[in-house]
């Protein structure tokens, strides 16, 4: 496919035509040209909009999917489109499947249903069979079919030495642990974060010291390994500054936020609406004031969707028999852009492709174009219409948010929003 983009402001830290307004000529699936005033040629597609802006193509480090067995939810197919509207050319995909993937075969399925797509698809394995925290998983024999990382969607490690022997093994191939932070003993039965708006509704809370207790565990495993570990959708105040003291001990170490847990509070759950539950819980005012401030100063290295798209028969129940996740992926960087800057959005939106499989696609001539076109002007109100996963528990509707996604371009495939 042949692009001409045309006015872009590129916003890239790894080119040299990071912050500047460029023409980009592409043949082929591969940037030939960055240039000014670029003359259209015949048969060349032409990108002009409006405050046009490309960066590196987004990832996502934390998305659901149904298939196979809960296909109601979502599938792969619908899933990918999702992610190319709202600015992903890549994605890592949960385990959280039935089966639970956690064997080559697995991999090897997910990673077959996605061939042909623009947006590639990652699958993370399960730590452990059955995401069961007793066994490990196949971990090797899934890297070798195109697992990028491995860990238990939302179930903790619940045996400290199975965590060590998952990092101290790992690094025989460079392998990545994901560790999901929460202490269930001390998070017991809660579903909201425990303090005044848990109070005020008589719902049980989560303590934050449950995320707290995990993770210093977790970082102290780490610390006496060695290993990568990746602690996903942190919440708490007290996890940041944990984080924040590993990295200064440089210990290998990285961590992600869910869009939703910086943009809401608590007290969102005071009127029991079911697409508030999340896993972990939206916490108060000034935990969220430390993960935007996390994110700001690079405590925090990704910003996830952690989209995971749940049927109506699940969701809109009561309130105790609801099952946590929210489908968020289209709003994602325009709530995020509401909170950061530009340019740390997009470093937050693309670093997690260089964590979980060491790619890059700097906006470069003679690299591949793996790119998302956006602008970062306007704001509009979220709507239903907006949701195109199949599953529709979103969590921004009705808030109004910043900017909007263009297109993407990847595996020389265009689409246009």
């Amino acid at each position: 496919m042949n692009i001409l983009i045309k006015a872009a402001t590129i916003i890239d830290s790894d080119s040299e035509h990071h912050g500047t307004q460029k023409d980009i000529r592409i043949r082929d699936g591969v940037i030939i040209t960055i240039g000014d005033k670029l003359i259209p040629q015949k048969e060349e597609t032409l990108i002009e909009r409006e405050d046009l802006h490309v960066s590196q193509g987004w990832f996502d480090t934390s998305v659901s999917m149904g298939q196979p067995g809960y296909e109601e939810r979502e599938t792969i197919e619908n899933g990918l489109k999702v992610a190319a509207a709202s600015g992903f050319t890549g994605v890592a995909l949960n385990p959280n499947t039935n089966p639970i993937i956690d064997t080559s075969s697995d991999v090897t399925f997910a990673k077959k249903m996605a061939e042909g797509a623009l947006t590639d698809l990652y699958p993370i394995g399960a730590l452990t069979r059955n995401s069961e925290s007793v066994d490990l998983a196949e971990l090797y024999d899934m890297q070798q079919s195109g697992a990028i990382a491995f860990g238990d969607y939302q179930v903790p490690v619940s045996n400290p030495n199975l965590l060590k022997i998952a990092l101290q093994y790992t690094q025989g191939f460079d392998g990545l642990v994901l560790s999901f932070p929460q202490e269930n003993k001390i998070a017991g039965k809660g579903m909201m974060h425990e303090g005044e708006a848990s109070t005020r509704v008589g719902l049980k809370g989560i303590p934050a010291i449950a995320e707290s207790l995990q993770i210093a565990r977790d970082l102290h495993i780490l610390d006496y390994t060695g290993g990568s570990l990746h602690i996903p959708t942190i919440s708490t105040a007290e996890a940041v500054t944990l984080i924040k003291q590993a990295k200064e001990k440089s210990l290998d170490v990285s961590c992600s936020v869910a869009i939703h847990n910086l943009f809401f509070e608590d007290t969102k759950l005071e009127d029991f609406n079911t697409n508030y539950k999340v896993l972990p819980p939206l916490r108060s005012n000034s935990h969220r004031k430390a993960l935007i401030e996390g994110v700001k100063n690079g405590t925090i290295d990704t910003v996830t969707s952690d989209h995971n798209p749940v049927d109506i028969e699940r969701k809109h129940v009561e309130f105790d028999n609801a099952e946590y996740g929210v489908v968020s992926q289209e709003a994602t960087f325009r709530a995020l852009l509401t909170l950061v800057s530009c340019k740390r959005a997009v470093a937050l939106l693309t670093a997690g492709r260089k964590r979980f499989t060491n790619e890059s696609f700097p906006i470069k001539e003679n690299k591949k174009a793996n790119l998302t076109l956006f602008t970062t002007k306007g704001k509009e109100t979220f709507k239903l219409k907006d949701v195109k996963s199949k599953s529709k528990n979103a969590i921004f509707l009705n808030e109004d948010l910043k900017g909007s996604i263009y297109g993407v371009i990847a595996n020389n495939q265009l689409e246009l929003n």
